[in-house]
């Protein structure tokens, strides 16, 4: 039995150090003059700030030219901040070079494939191979570490801003030169790289890797294991320049712990490996008020942030508080989605709630993006909203460093949803997300809590697994997922799996590859549809008729049994769902009909939800270290909802509202409850 908490006031965060819940957001005082910055730190209490993230983009501001440095501003504004009990994201402002440094070296500016050297006037126009660039990054991320290091106020290092937002390869000599010695450490010689690429095909033979260039624009496809190797170079390219600032960072201020801001589930990035490098997990996420199916999206993307460190708290270190300014119609949440979307990260194992920005800016790009103090200022509805919930998120100071517990897992592989929409395959439309979130979908409206996991990873509490897809598919993972099942796991995977090795390389004798003998089916032959096209789907027994889009195959069992066949069309009778002991395989994409089959798996596994729900609410459990249970209700619905609560939760108190609730909870339209178990966890 875990010790109850002995005192009402929340704990440190166990690695910034800032207690209870992390609120505030990005601060840009390098915009404004100085007698702005003493009203700004008034305002942060009275809506009770506790952390803020400065420096984004201030290297011009701190280092505006290549030997002046400009650190008294700086110092005056991290000494008013902690007068005023805020703590410190300090950001390195690698993000945006300077001026005077992409003039000195235009060879900094990144080139795209074809050809094109793209200009100063945005932000990370950098060319992250280029020896320039990163050893002026480090050279400030060391001047402010040896300045800031000790300061008091610093709570968190900030590395750069969002890697790969607007540049996730350069196309430059520089970075051909990075890539041959990246292909050099992987392959030691032309020979293995020719065997690796296949390029007996279309006469692409090397005769020496200096005859190696990126894929840049070509007459035709270019080679889809050229482009493979090139997204795992991007991706390590960029990665070599964070753990380069790093490195001084955890040289400097031992302890101090170090983020960079992760884009949800980004495609350029394997943020599993990103992940290694971070002491705490952060993301930006910008839910689409416009998107119908926005929450389930959000849901899936703080899991994935969740997961990126086996479960460990998480920060949202950026949302918008109401409209961004990049989309091409930006619209505004409502009061209640600003709460409820907010709300839901920390259900989810953020340890915080953080805003760009905290003043709307006047000039710039994002002068249109909103705030936490919009530019009506403190008389605007948005600055009364920023105060409400600063004070309802105090109130969840005892769910910090709280964790979830989840059965089922779903398999995320970077590499293989990059070589899965490479050129030249049956369907342009199986991409991974379009693949993912009906699956996704499903276990969000049941209330089932899910984990990510990748390849590897040990799978022990896990009863079921989940692979919408795994295309490309090494003999280690199949072995890996082989294991899971022979100790009592249920596994299901989803179409077009097993079809490639880590070269993209098509495994002998075809698909399912490596899971051949697992799933006890052979893929004769991949049959996708047609745009617009469905093709009924009868479960066996009666059990119900379903509609297959996208995709479809023609499948051989060979130890699998039927669960479900193509009712009409040229595979009638066929199986499209097989089960062969506890793995089953999906040959089709069922879209919103994937929840019929996974009840099935579910059933077997002895999966249970978090709550028995209506289907507009989510819940959510997080367990806070001191073993006390959260119940997070949260009603995406334009309607009340009525949730019954079992017997070992009546008398829980909403947080929010400070009332024991009975054995039914009213929950009106967009609204929210967090429950505190009246008993210890054990």
């Amino acid at each position: 039995m875990a010790a109850p908490a002995t005192s009402g006031v929340p704990a440190a965060h166990h690695l910034t150090r800032v207690p209870g819940l992390l609120y505030g957001g990005d601060y840009n005082p390098e915009q404004w003059p100085e007698e702005v910055w003493a009203e700004d730190v008034v305002l942060m209490r009275q809506a009770g700030v506790n952390l803020v993230t400065v420096g984004v983009f201030a290297w011009g501001r701190i280092q505006p030219g290549p030997e002046r440095w400009e650190f008294d501003w700086l110092d005056r504004l991290l000494e008013l901040l902690h007068g005023h009990g805020v703590a410190v994201d300090l950001a390195t402002a690698t993000a945006s070079p300077p001026a005077w440094l992409v003039r000195a070296h235009p060879e900094v500016l990144p080139v795209t494939a074809d050809g094109v050297r793209l200009e100063f006037g945005s932000r990370q126009h950098y060319c992250p191979s280029s020896p320039v660039y990163r050893a002026a990054a480090v050279r400030l991320a060391r001047a402010l570490a040896q300045r800031y290091a000790g300061h008091p106020a610093l709570a968190l290092w900030h590395v750069h801003n969002e890697y790969g937002d607007h540049v996730t390869e350069c196309f430059c000599a520089e970075s051909a030169a990075d890539f041959r010695r990246w292909l050099a450490r992987r392959y030691g010689s032309v020979e293995r790289l020719n065997q690796a690429w296949g390029t007996a095909a279309w006469s692409q033979q090397y005769g020496e890797l200096a005859e190696v260039e990126p894929p840049r624009r070509a007459p035709g496809p270019v080679n889809p294991t050229q482009q493979l190797d090139w997204r795992r170079f991007c991706s390590d390219a960029l990665l070599a320049c964070h753990r380069a600032e790093r490195a001084v960072l955890t040289e400097l201020s031992p302890g101090v712990p170090v983020t960079t801001n992760f884009m949800s589930m980004s495609k350029p990035l394997d943020y599993w490996r990103w992940a290694e490098e971070e002491d705490l997990v952060s993301d930006d996420a910008y839910p689409d008020p416009a998107d119908p199916q926005t929450q389930v999206r959000a849901a899936l993307n703080y899991d994935l942030m969740r997961s990126l460190k086996g479960g460990a708290p998480w920060l949202l270190l950026e949302q918008a508080p109401s409209a961004v300014s990049w989309r091409a119609v930006n619209l505004p949440k409502t009061p209640a989605q600003r709460r409820l979307w907010a709300l839901q990260a920390v259900a989810r194992g953020s340890d915080g709630v953080l805003s760009f920005q905290w003043r709307a800016s006047r000039a710039g790009t994002e002068k249109f993006h909103s705030a936490m103090l919009p530019h009506r200022g403190t008389d605007s509805r948005g600055w009364r909203e920023t105060v409400r919930f600063g004070a309802e998120l105090a109130r969840l100071g005892s769910v910090a460093g709280g964790r979830s517990r989840a059965e089922t897992a779903i398999v995320l592989d970077w590499e293989s949803w990059w070589a899965l929409e490479l050129d030249e395959h049956p369907s342009a439309r199986m991409r991974w997300s379009t693949l993912l979130l009906p699956w996704y979908t499903a276990l969000h409206r049941r209330a089932v809590a899910v984990d990510f996991v990748r390849p590897g990873t040990e799978l022990g509490g896990y009863r079921a697994v989940l692979a919408p897809n795994l295309y490309l598919l090494r003999p280690e993972t199949a072995q890996w997922l082989s294991e899971f099942t022979a100790q009592g796991g249920q596994l299901m995977c989803g179409p077009f799996s097993g079809v490639v090795d880590g070269h993209d390389q098509v495994h002998p004798g075809g698909a399912p590859g490596p899971l051949r003998e697992l799933l006890g089916v052979v893929v004769d032959e991949c049959w996708p549809l047609a745009d617009g096209a469905t093709v009924p789907v009868e479960l066996r027994d009666g059990d119900g008729t379903l509609a297959a889009t996208l995709w479809s195959e023609w499948l051989e069992c060979e130890a699998a049994v039927p669960v479900a066949r193509y009712a009409e069309g040229p595979l009638a009778g066929r199986p499209a769902v097989t089960r062969h002991a506890n793995a089953w395989y999906l040959g089709c994409h069922l879209g919103a009909d994937t929840g019929a089959v996974l009840d099935l798996l579910l059933a077997a596994a002895g999966v249970a939800p978090v709550l028995t729900v209506p289907e507009e609410v989510e819940a959510t459990v997080r367990t806070a270290p001191d073993g006390r249970d959260h119940l997070f209700l949260l009603n995406h619905g334009h309607r009340a909802a009525q949730v019954a609560l079992p017997d070992h939760w009546r008398g829980a108190r909403d947080l929010l509202t400070g009332t024991a609730q009975a054995d039914r909870l009213t929950l009106g339209p967009l609204d929210a409850a967090v429950l505190l178990h009246p008993r210890t966890a054990t």
